[in-house]
């Protein structure tokens, strides 16, 4: 098996971020396979939490294409509802968050309530959902979504999931308990965050991809690491069950 696509790679690093035992709260689309692939390979007994309710121990047998479908509800741990796999976010028993957003910021920041598309009009995005919640209060967070100049805001349009707000510890001076996030993973590099300063810091690049092209697809001074590394490619046993679990492609082509 040769060749893969940005979005396998993407899976692939965030099925890495996955440790076993772990408790994830999925999301839907990359992340999910990530999820998926987590478990078959190094995180057999990691579980993962749907915000409509679901826990799964196992994955499901068939392709989802929403958390709802009833392949996702069959033999799984538990189906309850939002409130249930919440609760648990809120007594600090998940370890790691996967969101998106339509933009983000030097300081992880996201939004998915309204842009400005030229400046002045505003338009409005479907909203939080549970990201914020997940944001809050997950003891990681991991952001996934595409690198693009007016998705890497300086500042973005809205603050719908917090990340490290103005940085440094802007987290616990407004009374987020714990978590921020950790990982930015995009379909060019993925960034991390300084420790002290919890600016968005440039840690790696994907195969085939400069340093160049990522800076002039980011809104800011992007800072660069000193240990810059590039993305490890995906192996032949993660592309295999990457495909097995999209035989068509509907999320990574």
């Amino acid at each position: 098996m040769t060749g893969y696509t940005l979005r396998e790679l993407m899976v692939v690093a965030a099925a890495r971020q996955i440790e076993d035992g772990q408790v994830v709260f999925v999301g839907m689309r990359l992340p999910l396979l990530g999820f998926l692939l987590a478990k078959r390979t190094h995180a057999p007994q990691a579980i993962g939490l749907y915000e409509n309710g679901i826990i799964r121990e196992m994955p499901s047998a068939e392709m989802l294409y929403t958390m709802s479908d009833p392949p996702n509800i069959y033999r799984a741990t538990s189906c309850a509802d939002m409130l249930a796999v919440m609760g648990l976010l809120q007594q600090g028993r998940v370890d790691v968050g996967f969101i998106g957003g339509a933009e983000i910021d030097r300081f992880g920041n996201l939004n998915t309530t309204l842009v400005r598309a030229d400046g002045r009009r505003a338009i409005r995005l479907p909203g939080s959902g549970g990201a914020c919640d997940i944001a809050s209060l997950a003891h990681r967070l991991i952001a996934i979504m595409a690198h693009e100049k007016r998705r890497f805001r300086e500042r973005v349009s809205y603050i719908t999931s917090p990340g490290y707000g103005e940085g440094g510890n802007w987290r616990s001076a407004v009374g987020l308990p714990r978590g921020g996030p950790s990982v930015v993973i995009t379909d060019k590099a993925i960034l991390e965050f300084d420790p002290v300063t919890k600016e968005a810091v440039l840690s790696s690049v994907h195969p085939g991809i400069s340093v160049d092209d990522v800076l002039a697809h980011t809104g800011w001074p992007l800072r660069v690491s000193k240990d810059l590394d590039e993305t490890p490619p995906p192996t032949e046993e993660e592309l295999s069950i990457i495909r097995e679990l999209d035989p068509r492609g509907f999320w990574t082509r």
